[in-house]
């Protein structure tokens, strides 16, 4: 079994005749005279180191290691740094898994795999992004990412610390929105929903009513609710069909349940498939959680272009909620909270406008103050 040959070697299962399977390191070292010398290390069995990252930890120690690495710098490449951040300090959640090999694969991974690691430079990665058609955002989230990589590479000793070549890397309006996030009004918001078949149209209400993820609603189990106390928590969200912890550790909190949205859910509960698990919205056909995309593709995309609100989707819901947390009257601190966002600015600066009513109340109060005394004298 073999993790990864370039440059950083390999971990290898490898059978005995006597005793359980060990764990072997390996390694060709390029001489001189252009020929490789074969370099090998016992790490353990099997039963003592369980998985391959445990033996890769264990060969990271060892002083032979140690001291091929400290010469590596110069004959890294890119795609080796990423091939082994992959295997050691990519996030384990699903869906942050899936993005950053996403952007691994289709863009960070086709332009810099064999070039040297020394060589990958702010201003090579700059003229690079400047050139590549994608929006902004997307080069926002390759430098990220290949920001993330470079820190890394110093701490695991393959390039000398320092500032991180990518923090001089500069990517316009990468927080920039293309598009003005719709937010609906009451009555959009009630024509949608009349739009909407069963299940659907529950989730979307559970969506308005508390500004859930999608990746949230659809994780939802019935012990999650407390009816006597009229709470909700979130733990954990769903995407494609894995189930994971939520999207940050302030994701994860308790809500307030409306008595009239607890009863609504009683009633849901009445008539909802049954499934061990106890899934809020479970499949009639599975018993597991729906995937998202497909609700959203077939059902509420289609609804917000027959009512000529463009493409609406589950994140309008969100946006919505938050505008109408404001139109409301609620303090920031309470919109965060109840949005969940680990930073106030986040809530203020990337969720929701003011609904038009709302501002056009608030401005007319100021109008009133300035104009009062013009309006006076005019009579």
């Amino acid at each position: 079994m073999r993790q990864n040959n370039d440059h950083f070697g390999w971990i290898e299962k490898q059978k005995r005749r006597v005793g359980p399977p060990v764990f072997v390191w390996r390694h060709r070292q390029k001489q001189p005279g252009g020929k490789y010398k074969k370099l090998a290390l016992l790490l353990g069995t099997v039963q003592q180191l369980k998985t391959a990252e445990a033996a890769w930890r264990k060969a990271e120690l060892d002083p032979l290691y140690a001291s091929l690495e400290a010469g590596f710098s110069e004959q890294v490449r890119f795609g080796a740094l990423c091939n082994r951040y992959i295997e050691h300090a990519i996030p384990s959640r699903h869906s942050t898994r899936k993005s950053y090999m996403t952007i691994l694969n289709k863009h960070i991974l086709p332009r810099w795999q064999y070039t040297p690691l020394v060589e990958v430079r702010a201003m090579f990665v700059q003229d690079w992004l400047d050139q590549v058609p994608l929006a902004p955002k997307t080069k926002g989230k390759i430098k990220a990412l290949m920001h993330r990589l470079f820190e890394k590479a110093m701490f695991w000793e393959l390039i000398p610390v320092g500032r991180n070549p990518m923090a001089l890397v500069e990517v316009q309006g990468a927080s920039r929105r293309r598009k003005k996030p719709i937010v609906l009004t009451v009555e959009q918001y009630f024509s949608v929903l009349e739009l909407l078949p069963e299940p659907y149209r529950t989730m979307v209400v559970v969506a308005q009513c508390l500004g859930l993820r999608v990746s949230e609603i659809l994780a939802l189990q019935w012990p999650d609710i407390n009816f006597g106390e009229l709470t909700m928590r979130v733990t954990r969200g769903v995407v494609d069909g894995v189930v994971d912890e939520v999207k940050t550790e302030y994701s994860e909190d308790d809500l307030p349940l409306d008595p009239d949205l607890a009863t609504l859910l009683l009633n849901w509960k009445e008539r909802c498939p049954k499934s061990e698990e106890g899934w809020m919205f479970p499949s009639p056909v599975s018993g597991r959680c729906y995937h998202a995309s497909p609700i959203q593709q077939d059902y509420i995309r289609p609804a917000g272009r027959k009512l000529g609100l463009g493409d609406i989707g589950w994140h309008t819901f969100r946006h919505t909620y938050r505008s109408w947390l404001d139109s409301v009257g609620t303090s920031m601190g309470v919109q965060q909270k109840l949005m969940r966002h680990a930073q106030i600015a986040t809530t203020m600066n990337v969720y929701g406008d003011a609904m038009m009513e709302s501002k056009r109340a608030a401005n007319s109060k100021v109008v009133q103050m300035v104009l009062r005394p013009a309006l006076r004298e005019a009579k």
